[in-house]
């Protein structure tokens, strides 16, 4: 049966992961930003003579054709940088492309196939254009991945007590519970507690110091693996991997070989 239907042009989209299909073929995984997550046939752009190869990469604005009545569609053509003709921006700097490549991760578990996100794919966008500017990684994922989980509906309030519905105060200590929401604690508040403090900075995202970056981080985890329902996020494991790698020494320079002080 065709594949022939109705035709998308120019279309804003990023690939968030791509996988060799048939000889000269690849299975692309898109997020566009008035069509939503969806896949695309892209014929022929493993040949020795696709000027689409370099193109059809994750982290590059793009604009993409294709056709089809269905998930997935037939990619029919594909232009660099945006409507507004902005050509492709500088690459990412390499530390942060597990940074990055966590963030289509979010988006390819956790959207839904073809429902239109256009507000996500501007914060997507967003927190793509910080990575590359320089911006630390750590408050930039925080950022986005709490505006995920207010534009998929999981909003966290972090501004007002679960079951009183009080504000959350500076001075006070709170327990998260994913399904409920942050819980006040009368009393010792125990080392998993999260300050308010904490709260505010992560509504606000601008983290003043390492703490509340670390509780962030913390209740942001706790949040997603409730969503994600035991799904295990690959780079999340890669990045934990390569934390525990020895630390390459130089002689003489303090340290043993798995890079402890000696």
């Amino acid at each position: 049966m065709s594949r022939a239907g109705r035709r998308t042009e120019l279309a804003a989209a990023y690939v968030l992961h791509h996988r060799p299909w048939r000889d000269t073929s690849r299975l692309l995984d898109v997020f566009a930003r008035d069509h939503g997550r969806m896949a695309l046939f892209a014929r022929g752009v493993r040949g020795p003579k696709s000027r689409l190869a370099s193109l059809l990469q994750p982290f590059q604005p793009l604009l993409l054709c294709w056709s089809g009545n269905g998930d997935p569609g037939q990619l029919t053509r594909a232009e660099p940088g945006s409507e507004d003709g902005v050509d492709l921006p500088a690459p990412l700097p390499p530390a942060t492309l597990m940074s990055a490549w966590y963030l289509n991760e979010l988006l390819l578990k956790l959207t839904t196939r073809l429902d239109p996100q256009p507000a996500l794919y501007l914060a997507y966008e967003a927190a793509l254009a910080a990575l590359r500017r320089g911006e630390p990684a750590a408050p930039v994922l925080r950022r986005f991945e709490l505006q995920l989980l207010e534009l998929l509906g999981y909003g966290l309030d972090v501004l007002h007590e679960a079951r009183s519905g009080g504000p959350v105060e500076a001075g006070s200590y709170y327990h998260f519970h994913p399904s409920l929401g942050f819980v006040a604690l009368s009393s010792d508040p125990g080392p998993d507690a999260i300050p308010g403090t904490s709260l505010l900075a992560l509504a606000t995202g601008r983290f003043e110091d390492t703490r509340a970056l670390d509780d962030a981080r913390r209740v942001m985890r706790i949040a997603l693996d409730h969503l994600l329902e035991g799904r295990e996020l690959r780079t999340r494991a890669v990045a934990q991997a390569v934390a525990r790698r020895p630390r390459p020494t130089a002689p003489g320079d303090g340290t043993d070989r798995n890079g402890n002080a000696s």
